[in-house]
């Protein structure tokens, strides 16, 4: 399922979402997740969406924060 899919409508600008798409599609790979069905990969887009909700906009650290599992801490 693609990130876009599951973004809240409105919630963020077109470009924003491209962060979201960069992302989520890194941390695809990174992570060797080829099923987009697999809930591992649903539960990776969520996260990226709940980080992006709280203000996070750098690809990396929003692909890096959600495979340790959404933590809000920053380095």
């Amino acid at each position: 399922m693609p990130i876009k899919d599951l973004v809240p409508q409105g919630a963020f600008t077109p470009v924003e979402i491209n962060v979201l798409v960069t992302a989520f599609e890194g941390a695809l790979k990174e992570l060797q997740l080829v099923d987009r069905t697999d809930p591992a990969a649903t539960t990776l887009a969520k996260r990226i969406i709940a980080l992006a909700q709280q203000g996070e906009r750098d690809p990396v650290r929003l692909r890096e924060r959600a495979m340790n599992g959404g933590s809000s801490e920053r380095n």
